[in-house]
């Protein structure tokens, strides 16, 4: 990935070697109320940048540009008041591990942007290398790099963190939208060694009351569905916190002919759309048995905890 760019008081990020792709900072957490004239200052800005992709927020789920399109989706809970999804939408099983957490002594709580949320999540993010089948993209990071990775948008952002025994062992970043109509969870990481006390649930549960309480709209958790893969252990956890997957308009705008090109052949996100999911998840699966087998002592513990 390049340097960003600043074009009309937004910061851009470019990638890609033979077709470059730009979008902005904090796409899926920050929108365009007028994308054209962002998109003419990119044209504009002396960057080769060939195709532009932003997204709508929520609840504009209808196309309102004219702009080459696809469907792109939200995991995403409706909100109203936090007593509403806590005894009509939630699962039994979420709501059950969310009071298992404070039973356990986990204590939840809105914190701020300090040293010593910084030391803690420097902490949660090197416990473990291996996460998910795959590297932790975060581990490794010195507590500079932390502070300058967690610093965006603090204007706009609330940190949750929970604890045990005085000791964070997981937390979230979440970024309200410009009309604080949707917040999104930018981060949210726990221990892998502290799964059995549940903190995730419980700040995910935090995450809705704090969101209801501010008068948001709608939580967003990520994606609910990934490309060709519809469904996975992560979609289940947000399925049975309440989120569903709301589609949402997605454009690639071509900004040179090789934008052109590429949009009009759908290779905006890369060759392995064209694989089938079979095909996906044996690769996956070989990927996890390799990590697995590369960091013996923390594919026990991830595998122990779950």
């Amino acid at each position: 990935m390049s340097e960003p760019l600043k074009v009309c008081d937004r910061i851009i990020f470019t990638h890609g070697k033979w077709v470059r792709y730009a979008r902005i900072q904090g796409d899926k957490y920050k929108f365009l109320a007028d994308p054209e004239t962002l998109i003419d200052g990119l044209r504009k800005c002396g960057e080769r940048i060939d195709v532009f992709t932003f997204i709508q927020r929520l609840p504009e789920t209808e196309p309102k540009y004219r702009y080459p399109m696809e469907w792109d989706n939200f995991a995403a809970v409706p909100l109203t008041t936090f007593d509403d999804w806590w005894t009509k939408t939630i699962g039994f099983k979420a709501r059950n591990k969310a009071k298992q957490a404070e039973k356990k002594g986990v204590v939840i709580k809105e914190v701020p942007f300090d040293d010593d949320l910084v030391q803690g999540i420097w902490e949660v993010y090197n416990e473990c290398p291996f996460r998910q089948g795959k590297p932790f993209s975060h581990y490794g990071m010195d507590k500079e790099t932390v502070r300058k990775v967690e610093s965006p948008f603090l204007d706009s952002s609330v940190f949750i963190g929970a604890y045990f025994e005085g000791k964070m062992i997981g937390f979230i970043k979440m970024v309200w939208d410009e009309t604080k109509t949707q917040a999104g969870l930018m981060n949210i990481v726990s221990m892998v060694g502290q799964r059995d006390k549940a903190p995730t649930n419980a700040l995910v549960a935090h995450a809705v009351k704090a969101c209801a309480d501010r008068g948001i709209k709608y939580l967003v958790y990520s994606n609910f569905a990934y490309g060709n893969k519809q469904k996975s252990t992560l979609s289940d956890f947000k399925e049975s916190s309440g989120f569903q997957k709301i589609d949402v308009p997605r454009y690639f705008v071509p900004l040179t002919l090789v934008g052109q090109a590429a949009v009009e052949m759908g290779i905006q996100h890369g060759f392995s759309q064209f694989v089938p999911e079979p095909v996906m998840e044996k690769l996956r699966d070989a990927r996890k048995f390799w990590y697995s087998r590369k960091f013996q002592g923390q594919a026990k513990l991830e595998g122990t905890a779950a």
